[in-house]
C-alpha cells in the first residue's frame, strides 16, 4: 500500500509542480547594516549595538504592490517573505514579542500588506519562518553553533528554558496560520545537529499546521537541513518530512528521487547576488540569461527555483534585481508555455541544450547554434508538427542528403538552412508536438 503521506503530499503540491518560478524575499534589520541577514551571527554583535538598527527601521519606500507587479512582469507564481529570520525580528504585529516591525519608526505589519498585495496580484504567498531566534533570551547562546554569543563564556546557558521558548516559537506559528487567512506555504528554516526535528517538537508543529491549514504546503527542513534532505528521501516519508526538498544555492545533478526511484517535489532557492538579505557591496549579479538557463534546468529535473531579492532598508529592491527580473519576464512572455506545469522529459539531455516536457508537448531549449541540421535524437517518425514557442512559426522536419546516415533522427533547420543566428541567444525554444505522449 502506498504510503499515505506520499499520496497526501502529491494533492497537496500540485500547483507547485505546475509552478516553477517563485519569488523568495529577505528582509529585516539586516538590511541597514546591510552585510546580510547573517551580520550578527558572523560579526558576534551583541544584542545592544544591533537594537539600533531596530530603533531606525523606517521602510518609508516599502510598496509590496511593485514587489507583486515585478514578480508577476517576471513570470512567478508564488512569493516567500522572511516573516522571521534568525534575528528574531518579526515583520508580523505578533502578540507574542515586542521585537517587530509595528514597533519601529515605521509601525506597520508589514506581513500583512505584502500578503494583500501579492493575493491581489494573484501569486500565490507563502511565509518563511525560523526555528532560530538570536534575540530570545532563552535560545542557547554559548556553544550554539551559530548563535552571536556562542564564543562569550559569559553568556552561558544556565537558568535558559528552552521550553519557555519552544512555547513562543509554536505561539508564533499559531498567529501566522490563523491571523492572516489563507496560506500557501509554511517555510521553516532551519535544522543543524541536535537542533532538528522532536527539539523543535515538529510533530506538535505539523499537527498544528494540518489542523488549521491542511491544503498548506511545508519545505522539508523541520528534520531536514542543507546538508540532509531527512525522511522525504526515504520510501516512508514521516508526518515532518514536509511537502518538499529544498536545496540551497545549488542544483541537483539529476533531480531528487526517493529512494525508490519515484520524484519528490523539490525547489532550489538560489540568491540573485552572493547574499540573501541586501548588502549594498555585493556586485556579483547573476544575469538573466544565467537565471533562465537555472530555471530551465530545475523544471528539466521536476524541480522548480525559488529566485530570491533582498530589499534595501527603504524597502526597495535592488535596480539591478528589478533590472534583471524583467528581462527574465519578457523572456517568460514567449516562452512560459516551456516552464509552467513542465517537466522532465522523456528523452535524454541534448548536446545543443535541454528538454522539459507537458504530455505530448517536447520543448527544445536551444543554447547553442548547430553546423548543419538540428537534431532531435530518436525522433524520426515520431513527430506531428515543429514550431518556434515565441511566435508559433513553422519549422519544418527536413530530410537532406548529408542527414541520410542518421534515420533514426530528426532534423530541422532554424533558418531555411542553417541554425545560425539563433532567434534568441540566451534559449531559443521550439515546440515539438510528438505524436503520442512518450
Amino acid at each position: 500500500m502506498a504510503n499515505k503521506n506520499i499520496a497526501e503530499r502529491t494533492e497537496r503540491t500540485k500547483w507547485f509542480r505546475e509552478a516553477r518560478f517563485g519569488m523568495f524575499i529577505h528582509w529585516g534589520l539586516y538590511a541597514i547594516p546591510a552585510r546580510g541577514e547573517w551580520v550578527r551571527s558572523q560579526e558576534c554583535m551583541p544584542q545592544e549595538e544591533y537594537m539600533r538598527y531596530f530603533d531606525e527601521f523606517k521602510a518609508e519606500e516599502y510598496n509590496p504592490r511593485e514587489w507583486a507587479a515585478l514578480a508577476k512582469k517576471a513570470g512567478m507564481k508564488y512569493a516567500v517573505l522572511t516573516a522571521k529570520h534568525h534575528d528574531g525580528f518579526c515583520l508580523w504585529d505578533t502578540k507574542l514579542s515586542s521585537f517587530k516591525s509595528t514597533n519601529t519608526p515605521a509601525k506597520c505589519d508589514l506581513v500583512k500588506e505584502y500578503l494583500e498585495a501579492f493575493r491581489e496580484a494573484d501569486i500565490k504567498v507563502g511565509l518563511y519562518f525560523s526555528l532560530i531566534d538570536w534575540h530570545h533570551p532563552d535560545y542557547p547562546h554559548h556553544g550554539d553553533w551559530h548563535h552571536p554569543c556562542r564564543s562569550d563564556p559569559a553568556q552561558g546557558n544556565e537558568g535558559r528554558d528552552f521550553g519557555r521558548y519552544l512555547e513562543l516559537m509554536h505561539g508564533q506559528i499559531r498567529e501566522l496560520l490563523t491571523g492572516y487567512g489563507k496560506l500557501d506555504i509554511m517555510w521553516f528554516d532551519f535544522s543543524y545537529g541536535e537542533m532538528r526535528g522532536e527539539k523543535w517538537k515538529a510533530d506538535e508543529i505539523m499537527q498544528m499546521v494540518r489542523s488549521i491549514q491542511p491544503h498548506l504546503i511545508v519545505d522539508n527542513r523541520l528534520e531536514g537541513s542543507g546538508e540532509s534532505s531527512g525522511t522525504i528521501l526515504t520510501a516512508n516519508p514521516a508526518d515532518t518530512a514536509g511537502d518538499f526538498a529544498c536545496p540551497e544555492q545549488m542544483i541537483p545533478p539529476s533531480g531528487i528521487v526517493n529512494e525508490l526511484g519515484e520524484s519528490v517535489p523539490w525547489e532550489s532557492c538560489i540568491t540573485l547576488n552572493k547574499n540573501w538579505g541586501y548588502c549594498s557591496a555585493d556586485r556579483h549579479w547573476k544575469d538573466a540569461s544565467m537565471v533562465i538557463r537555472m530555471l530551465v534546468e530545475c523544471v528539466s529535473k521536476n524541480g522548480n527555483l525559488l529566485l530570491n531579492v533582498g530589499p534595501d532598508a527603504k524597502g526597495r529592491i535592488p535596480r539591478a534585481s528589478v533590472e534583471i527580473l524583467e528581462e527574465v519576464g519578457r523572456w517568460m512572455s514567449d516562452n512560459g508555455d516551456s516552464i509552467y506545469g513542465c517537466g522532465i522529459a522523456s528523452f535524454g539531455k541534448p548536446e545543443w541544450g535541454r528538454f522539459t516536457q507537458k504530455g505530448k508537448l517536447l520543448y527544445a531549449h536551444i543554447y547553442e547554434s548547430q553546423v548543419g541540421g538540428l537534431c532531435l535524437p530518436d525522433m524520426a517518425g515520431k513527430i506531428e508538427k515543429v514550431r518556434l514557442l515565441s511566435d508559433r512559426s513553422e519549422l519544418r522536419i527536413v530530410k537532406h542528403w548529408t542527414l541520410a546516415e542518421y534515420p533514426e533522427h530528426a532534423f530541422f533547420f532554424m533558418n531555411h538552412g542553417d541554425n545560425y543566428p539563433l532567434p534568441d541567444p540566451i534559449d531559443t525554444v521550439v515546440e515539438v508536438t510528438l505524436k503520442e505522449p512518450a
